[in-house]
């Protein structure tokens, strides 16, 4: 029997905090391991019950969402993978969030279906970037916000056909658009996605689209 997935709930608001942990304790194959009020607390706890996925609110006391998860994707690997809720009026913060090290976000008023999916996405090692939401926050965030750090590892190592799939990767293509986009079994441009983790240090599929997007390799102007 597998086990399941390890739940770690980070937000400020108590009632916000229970219904989360109500859904995720009654859905097969995941279970709740603790709730954080603060950012802080989701760093302990992220440290001491070692969640497979941190549901990661960002505007929490002491510690924003943020820098908490820099803090938790900063450990040895492999770690918690960061699933962050944001609200609509936090949309500037998304960026952010996922270049401190999440694999991905949530509006909060997604449907619970939709949440419970993106938990599993995320723990999977899959990042969980829409592509109908992500081509704009991500082209928009990249337009205006400078890259404060090197890109990890070194896009010279990337093969010509891993730099064609990395840039499809950023445009939010999945894999099986990729593979009918390159003329590739899903197979392979699994294979390819592999690859490019291992060669650029990436933690999961969305940390590539950020690394396409300081890199250079892709820029707003080029697919919108």
């Amino acid at each position: 029997m597998t086990d399941p997935i390890r739940v770690l709930i980070a937000d400020d608001q108590a009632l916000v905090r229970g219904s989360f942990r109500l859904l995720v304790d009654t859905a097969p194959g995941l279970t709740s391991v603790g709730e954080a009020g603060t950012g802080g607390e989701a760093v302990a706890l992220a440290h001491a019950a070692r969640p497979d996925v941190v549901l990661m609110d960002i505007r929490m006391p002491e510690m924003d969402g943020i820098e908490a998860t820099r803090r938790i994707c900063a450990g040895s690997a492999p770690g918690p993978r960061v699933l962050v809720l944001t609200t609509f009026d936090l949309d500037e913060y998304v960026y952010a969030a996922l270049r401190a090290g999440a694999s991905g976000f949530l509006l909060k008023d997604t449907p619970p279906a939709d949440l419970l999916g993106g938990i599993r996405v995320v723990a999977a090692g899959d990042g969980l970037l829409a592509p109908t939401v992500t081509r704009r926050l991500i082209a928009e965030f990249a337009r205006r916000t400078p890259p404060a750090r090197p890109v990890a590892g070194d896009l010279d190592r990337i093969t010509d056909r891993e730099r064609e799939v990395l840039t499809l990767v950023a445009r939010g293509l999945s894999n099986p658009e990729i593979a009918g986009h390159l003329h590739l079994s899903p197979a392979t441009v699994k294979t390819h996605i592999g690859h490019l983790l291992a060669k650029l240090n990436a933690r999961d599929r969305a940390q590539l689209v950020i690394a396409a997007y300081e890199s250079g390799l892709v820029t707003p102007a080029r697919h919108l």
